[in-house]
Formats: structure tokens, C-alpha cells, sequence
């Protein structure tokens, strides 16, 4: 069995303080795979960021292991870890260079000039900023710092980069496109990017596997379809993508079946005729539309209880005027877009 480049063994960190302690991260395992790009996700609050701050060694844990390639490093300092993590605020020297802050932990290593130069450079060309080199920070772009930041993650050519909600200083737009480059910049790195984030669409769009964090606990380990269509807890149903549960009198009547259910709003349609086989139809009312550019999110609440949101494309062959509040309408999804919570299909 391959050895994971970030192990957690039971890891556990309590914050003692004049009041009650307060449990940031209770008994965590994880292992992150060579070369994943794993992404820790979940709400603030939830122990993602302390169980980062704890591989990278700015915390210590109350109890338990942190391994990096099979070696414990529990009580190794931060510079004796083969790790290396990039902030959302990027910490750039503004007086220096683009190519001088890239350097500066190769300076510090005490290498040559000539070759820090070159290591530098290579490292910008990595991030897509060859040219720059001259610059200061203050010229940039946001975008552009993070790549610099990046850069002088990268240059260390650490094992593990850390990346600590990286993209939350980003306009919408310039971050999505940075959700692409760094997904393509970790490919061509091969390195194991660790990702911290709130943002539930960062972490489907880039990691090869997300850990859904709740209360210092994780909640979920999968892929992003498995975590998103196959949802093992009511919270990673809710937080991950919209909630839709049916439970109680609605799965009951819906489905004949006791206990708790997800259905994704785009797996769900706006009825126009009988149900077809293997479809199951309920009648509900338009509780809200909201019109988002290229879909129509429909709040409807079901004449058994409970409420859905349908999401529909507005294409050509959908009437987005057609459907209003308050109007009467029949929801139809197929049965096997139905997964109970936390269990597989019966």
C-alpha cells in the first residue's frame, strides 16, 4: 500500500480558555494521497483551518498523530516539515521584486544567487508569469499576487503546498478562472495540494477528493459526484449543493419509505403529463422563482409536506415566464435520483 503523503491519526485539539475549553478538532483521521489535490471543506468554525495550521505546524494537536510520508512530525517545528502554505491574504514583501519575493526562501536556504535566479524564474514560468519578473507586488493584479504567492510556495519544491483559502480575496469572475489554473498548475507541479475552503463549488470544481468538515469532525470523505450525489449526513446534503430532503409523511407517501432522502434539484422537473415509469410525481405550490442568468430555481412546496427546489435551464425549449408564485404544479424525478441519506440504494 502506497504510503499517503498527510496522515491524521485520532488527531484532536482543544482551545483552553478563561471559560469553557472549546474542542476545534475532535479525533480527525485522514489520509491525503501522493499527488492528490484534496480539499478540506465546510462552514467556519468547523476545525477545517486548525487541522491545516496543524500540519503545517503552527499548531500543536492535544492528542493524536500527524504523519508526512509515513514520518511523525508531530512535534517538528514548521521549517522541519516538507511542507510549504500559501495565505489568502499572500503575504508578499511590497518592497521587493516579484522575482526577489519568489527567492527569498531560497535566500534564506543560503542558495547562490545565480541559482536562485533560475529556480525563481522557473517557478514564475510554472505559474504562467514569465516577464513579470521586475515588478512589485503593488503592480499586479489580485490574481497576479496569487500566483506569486504560489510561486514562492512552489520554489521550495515542498512535498505538500497548503493552501488556506486562497481564493477568497478574488472577484467571482477572476476566481473561477483561478479555480482552472490551479487545478492545471497542480497537475504540472505534481505536488500534493492540501485546499481549505467555505466555498462548496471551489472544492468540486478543483479536488480529486473533498473531507466534509461539521463541528470539528469529518462528516465525509469521497470524490466530489460521490459526496455530492451520494450524501452520507444530513449536513453534507445541505451544505454540499442544495438541500433536498424528503422525510417523514413526504418519504412516506412519496416513496414508501421510512427515514431521510436527497433528491438534487436538477435531477427534478416541472411536470407536464403523466408520470412515466420508474418517475414519481408530487403536486406542490410555487413558493418562489429566482431567475439566475442560465437557470430558474423554483421553491415549491409539497402538498405532503416539505419543500423541494427545482433547477431548470433556461434554454430554448423552457418558457421562464411560464411558471410563477403561487401557481399549482406537479414535480416528477426518476426514482433511482433518489438516495437515502447516509446508506446506499435499497
Amino acid at each position: 500500500m502506497t504510503t499517503p503523503a498527510v496522515g491524521l491519526r485520532a488527531v484532536r485539539k482543544v482551545f483552553s480558555g478563561r471559560g469553557a475549553d472549546v474542542v476545534a478538532v475532535d479525533s480527525v483521521d485522514l489520509d491525503v494521497a501522493d499527488g492528490e489535490f484534496f480539499a478540506m471543506l465546510g462552514p467556519s468554525g468547523s476545525g477545517k483551518t486548525t487541522v491545516l495550521r496543524m500540519i503545517a505546524g503552527f499548531e500543536a494537536p492535544t492528542a493524536g498523530r500527524i504523519e508526512l510520508a509515513g514520518r511523525d512530525v508531530t512535534r517538528d517545528a514548521p521549517f522541519d516539515r516538507d511542507v510549504n502554505t500559501v495565505f489568502q491574504d499572500y503575504a508578499l514583501f511590497p518592497h521587493m521584486s516579484v522575482e526577489q519575493n519568489v527567492a527569498y526562501g531560497l535566500m534564506v536556504r543560503g542558495v547562490g544567487k545565480r541559482e536562485r535566479q533560475q529556480q525563481a524564474r522557473a517557478a514564475l514560468e510554472t505559474v504562467r508569469l514569465e516577464g513579470m519578473s521586475a515588478r512589485r507586488p503593488q503592480e499586479l493584479s489580485g490574481g497576479q499576487r496569487q500566483r506569486v504567492a504560489l510561486a514562492r510556495a512552489l520554489v521550495n519544491q515542498p512535498k505538500v503546498l497548503l493552501l488556506d483559502e486562497p481564493l477568497g480575496a478574488l472577484d467571482l469572475k477572476l476566481r473561477e478562472q483561478m479555480q482552472v489554473e490551479l487545478k492545471s498548475i497542480q497537475r504540472d507541479a505534481g505536488i500534493t495540494f492540501l485546499f481549505v475552503t467555505h466555498d462548496q463549488e471551489e472544492a468540486l470544481t478543483m479536488s480529486d477528493r473533498v473531507a466534509v468538515f461539521n463541528d470539528g469532525r469529518i462528516e465525509q470523505v469521497g470524490t466530489p459526484r460521490e459526496v455530492y450525489e451520494r450524501p452520507a449526513s444530513a449536513f453534507v446534503a445541505g451544505f454540499v449543493g442544495t438541500s433536498n430532503l424528503l422525510e417523514g409523511e413526504a418519504a412516506r407517501t412519496l416513496l414508501g419509505s421510512d427515514g431521510v432522502f436527497t433528491v438534487r434539484p436538477e435531477k427534478i422537473r416541472l411536470a407536464d403529463g403523466a408520470a412515466a415509469t420508474g418517475e414519481v410525481q408530487a403536486p406542490g405550490r410555487v413558493e418562489e422563482v429566482v431567475y439566475a442568468g442560465a437557470a430558474t430555481r423554483y421553491v415549491v412546496r409539497l402538498d405532503v409536506g416539505g419543500e423541494l427546489v427545482v433547477l431548470r435551464q433556461n434554454d430554448e425549449d423552457h418558457d421562464v415566464d411560464g411558471v410563477r408564485r403561487d401557481d399549482a404544479v406537479r414535480l416528477s424525478w426518476r426514482r433511482e435520483h433518489v438516495y437515502p441519506v447516509g446508506g446506499a440504494v435499497g
